[in-house]
């Protein structure tokens, strides 16, 4: 399994969907509420749909082998 990234934000929390475009996960909007609908994404380790779903500083999001760590930066 690949490392966890950390990705900064500037303030919390932050949108699941939004974050999922920051981090370079989707490509934008649209992909991120495909990867969302298709059961591929999870926080914290527990599959996650809710695409308005409220991320704060240490959550962490997966898709496939790839996760990312909300961090404040």
């Amino acid at each position: 399994m690949k490392p966890i990234v950390d990705v900064p934000i500037t303030g919390e929390p932050i949108r699941l969907g939004q974050f999922l475009k920051l981090a370079g996960i989707a490509e934008d909007g649209s992909h991120a509420k495909d990867l969302l609908d298709a059961d591929e994404v999870t926080v914290n380790g527990e599959t996650e749909i809710r695409r308005g779903r409220q991320l704060v500083n240490g959550d962490v999001v997966g898709v496939g082998s790839q996760q990312c760590r909300v961090t404040l930066g």
